[in-house]
């Protein structure tokens, strides 16, 4: 049992639970970091998710724990979390992610944990218990993220066109094949970094609420930090494959100059989100720099009936998996209690 009367085993079976939604977070945003460089036969598909995994691990190394802090303390009140709120947010959030890989659309993993955190708290103790400003900082960025992308890619690829104006397009071609494997390692490592944390920090809060660790703590246990990053890279690893069409092809095609301006763009932005630790969705944001790419070239370039479903799922996707996690914080209390 730990100090607060759970048994131990519930504690366990629900950070297996998040390494899955990690690992599926990985499955399911594999397509972020790799459809460019797929579509544009840069890499082929196992070399790229290799590639992805990779760069996602490495990621450790790079970035502090904001992202974390702010999913771990600054989603919901201190003492309202406990493990029926985790099992909620969780199944909320991979119920979310398995509907819309099957469909393959290319939802956001992070805004479903936090649509489950949201979803999960307000049946146990109602919205009040809510932090405004992380939620608002959170919400916000679902906006912010796509338009920075948007804006980064379509500037960068103005600035590619106009640097080699009087390059023989077989030249570019050649020049960007190779610049591409860079981009996409920094999106990679901006993707690990940003997502790995958001699983980090419902272990974090997991083990806070049953009194596993203490909350005066600063950052979680090393064991939950590394155990994260792996389930994320091995996620990535497997792939995502339903979705890398629709993020390669169906929104605009891509030649490996878009490829490298989109991801660059994309990155840009994750870099920025993750010093912030605002948990951002890798999603939105390449989708926006994909799209940006497409319509520097020509606004008839981009396939604005696919881009438009894909922000529906966007809209739907923080009411929806927190009417999952609502309903899954009762089956939780009657499962685990």
């Amino acid at each position: 049992m730990t100090s607060v009367g759970v048994a131990l085993w519930v504690v366990i079976a629900l950070v297996a639970l998040a390494l899955l939604f990690d690992f599926m977070n990985g499955f399911h945003d594999a397509a972020n970091s790799i459809a460019t460089v797929v579509s544009t036969g840069v890499l082929k598909p196992f070399q790229a998710v290799a590639f992805a995994a990779f760069f996602n691990v490495i990621a450790i190394l790079i970035f502090k724990l904001s992202v974390a802090a702010t999913v771990g303390k600054g989603i919901v009140e201190a003492g309202v979390v406990d493990h029926y709120v985790v099992f909620g947010a969780l199944v909320g959030a991979i119920t979310w992610n398995v509907v819309t890989w099957w469909y393959g659309i290319p939802s956001s993993s992070s805004h479903a944990l936090i649509g489950g955190i949201v979803g999960a708290t307000i049946a146990k103790a109602g919205a009040s218990k809510l932090i405004a400003a992380g939620i608002l900082k959170t919400v916000a960025f679902i906006f912010v993220s796509p338009l920075l992308g948007f804006t980064l890619g379509s500037l960068l690829m103005v600035a590619v066109a106009w640097i080699f104006r009087r390059t023989s397009p077989l030249r570019v071609d050649k020049v960007f094949r190779r610049m591409q494997l860079v981009s996409a390692g920094l999106y990679s490592l901006g993707h690990g970094g940003n997502d790995a944390q958001k699983t980090i920090g419902i272990i974090w809060m997991l083990l806070i609420a049953t009194g596993t660790v203490s909350a005066a703590d600063h950052s979680p246990p090393t064991w939950v930090v590394l155990s994260c990053y792996v389930a994320i890279g091995l996620g990535t690893l497997f792939g995502g494959w339903r979705i890398v069409k629709t993020m390669g092809q169906r929104i605009t095609k891509l030649k490996p100059v878009g490829g490298f301006c989109a991801e660059t763009g994309g990155a840009m932005t994750l870099f920025l989100a993750t010093t912030l630790g605002v948990p951002v969705s890798t999603t939105h944001t390449i989708t926006g720099a994909i799209v940006g790419v497409g319509a520097a070239r020509r606004a008839s370039a981009v396939r604005w009936g696919v881009a438009g479903n894909i922000v529906w799922a966007w809209i739907f996707t923080i009411p929806a998996s927190a009417f999952v996690a609502g309903i899954a914080y009762y089956i939780g209390r009657w499962l685990l209690g």
